[in-house]
């Protein structure tokens, strides 16, 4: 409190600047400045101070307890209300907000909650994250990776590919193995992947395959007439990734690459003499892969699956599309 009253002296009675009083008394030029301001609060802008102001007092009146800090907002249930959003393509953060302040009157504000909804979602991933609703879009290409069939009988070694699909809420994952990516097995494997599924999402993105649209087009790509006659038979629309567009398939893309960690990478030492074999070894992997849990999210895609996509996908047809190619 000395030296605090040697600040205050020579500031008012003498006019010293800070910098003067701060090399007079060796300290900050800052913690003068913050002494000064402190006074000038508490009303201490004359030289003396009074006499009744002793130190006990000055100090009390420089440093005033603080104050009580204001109670702590109830914090909104993020996943809950991102797993809303997820579910109801009509939802919206405006309607869920004013679910949230009906509970909690002294809650965030509108825009606040906006943007802590915003930098929680941004923890989920660290690129640009795309919405997808419930049922609405299926993802489907081939992995890069083959796996390798011994002929039992000639030992010759043929290479099999691995056909991927992906729902877009759940990420609920499909593989199996086909001989060729030629248009049979195309269509083939779309049919058994909605069998999987239970059901056929309205929007199917492939990439831009031979199999799946004929001359590739940023704007008005023209599909194979047999791939969109099947998607007609299921009630669904065929939308291709555009040309150059990663993102536009970011969801296969992503289950392409689990699938080639969790089963095609767990498969590398087992050796194969027939299809059937192999696609009972991805079957059991994928039914560990849809049931592991999500190391950011509550569940698993299986979890998600029953409670997103599958009870928002169209009913299959009472008999399954009939293979057809147009000449």
């Amino acid at each position: 409190m000395r030296k605090i009253k040697e600040i205050l002296r020579l500031k008012l009675e003498v006019g010293l600047g800070n910098r003067q009083i701060a090399r007079s008394c060796s300290i900050n030029h800052s913690t003068v400045a913050d002494y000064l301001r402190r006074a000038a609060v508490a009303s201490l802008n004359q030289w003396p101070l009074p006499e009744e102001l002793d130190e006990a007092e000055l100090e009390k009146r420089l440093f005033p307890p603080r104050t009580a800090l204001a109670p702590v907002r109830a914090a909104p249930d993020w996943p809950a209300i991102h797993e809303e959003l997820r579910s109801n393509k009509h939802l919206t953060l405006q309607l869920l907000w004013q679910e949230y302040k009906q509970n909690h009157p002294d809650g965030y504000s509108y825009t606040r909650f906006c943007e802590l909804y915003q930098q929680w979602s941004a923890q989920l991933d660290v690129v640009l994250r795309q919405e997808h609703h419930a049922g609405e879009k299926l993802f489907v290409d081939y992995a890069g990776p083959t796996v390798s069939i011994i002929d039992s009988k000639t030992g010759e070694t043929r290479e099999a590919s691995i056909f991927v699909a992906v729902l877009g809420a759940s990420s609920y994952t499909y593989a199996e193995a086909t001989w060729n990516q030629d248009l049979p097995s195309w269509i083939s494997s779309h049919i058994r992947a909605l069998e999987f599924f239970q059901g056929s999402p309205s929007l199917w993105v492939p990439d831009n395959l031979k199999n799946a649209v004929k001359r590739p087009c940023r704007y008005e790509p023209d599909l194979n007439p047999t791939y969109q006659e099947m998607a007609a038979h299921y009630g669904a629309a065929v939308i291709p990734a555009r040309v150059r567009k990663p993102r536009d398939k970011a969801k296969v893309e992503a289950g392409v690459l689990i699938v080639e960690r969790w089963i095609l990478a767990a498969l590398r030492k087992r050796r194969f003499f027939s299809l059937a074999a192999l696609n009972q070894a991805i079957a059991e992997l994928l039914e560990q892969l849809n049931h592991r849990p999500f190391r950011k999210l509550e569940g698993s895609r299986a979890t998600r699956f029953e409670k997103l996509d599958k009870p928002a996908l169209r009913p299959l047809p009472a008999t399954a599309y009939v293979f057809a190619q147009w000449k």
